[in-house]
């Protein structure tokens, strides 16, 4: 007997789930008083798991990163006064977890000063075979983008970071991002 009561509450609940299903009235004249009408809903997002794509601006160079769907975009990387380079860069996170945080974009050798910063990015000149790291003050902090949050899903930020220029012959260089594969003959604008 309790099988039967099941199957009918069952049941009922099912017919009271189901959405009722009524026949359009068909519009008798032009005179009809007006009815209300919706619009269409929007299309629904691909099931992918990830957030919306963060609009990520053109820029001089780019790179995905090791999450799918985050992508660095290097905006600008010219000389300035002062025998230094100027980079400023954009990180767009297309996916559904936040990015950068903490330690993530760190250079390891000064891990614990570098805490929400960028003191991680390099700068590489292959054909001089030279490694360019960020700018320190006289306390050790990188001369960059500090007190950094992290980027949330379907958002970008925009960072920058400063290193010692390299000789006046070099045109293009390499620009590593924790995280991010290598973007190669970067141009170095003056």
């Amino acid at each position: 007997m309790s099988k039967w009561i099941a199957s009918i509450v069952l049941l009922s609940a099912v017919l009271l789930a189901c959405p009722k299903k009524e026949e359009p009235t068909p519009a008798t004249s032009s005179s009809a008083a007006p009815t209300a009408t919706t619009a269409p809903p929007p299309p629904a997002a691909p099931a992918t798991g990830t957030a919306p794509a963060a609009a990520a601006p053109a820029g001089i160079a780019s790179a995905d990163g090791e999450t799918s769907g985050v992508k660095v975009v290097v905006q600008e990387l010219k000389r300035t006064s002062g025998g230094t380079v100027s980079m400023k860069f954009t990180i767009a996170n297309g996916s559904d977890k936040p990015v950068g945080s903490g330690y993530e974009f760190a250079d390891k050798d000064h891990d614990i000063i570098d805490h929400g910063s960028v003191g991680g990015v390099q700068l590489i000149d292959e054909g001089g075979k030279k490694k360019y790291f960020v700018v320190r003050d006289t306390d050790g902090k990188c001369v960059c983008s500090q007190k950094i949050k992290e980027v949330k899903p379907g958002e970008s930020e925009n960072f920058w970071a400063r290193f010692p220029a390299p000789p006046d012959t070099v045109q293009k260089i390499t620009v590593i991002v924790p995280h991010f594969q290598p973007m190669d003959d970067v141009p170095l604008s003056k």
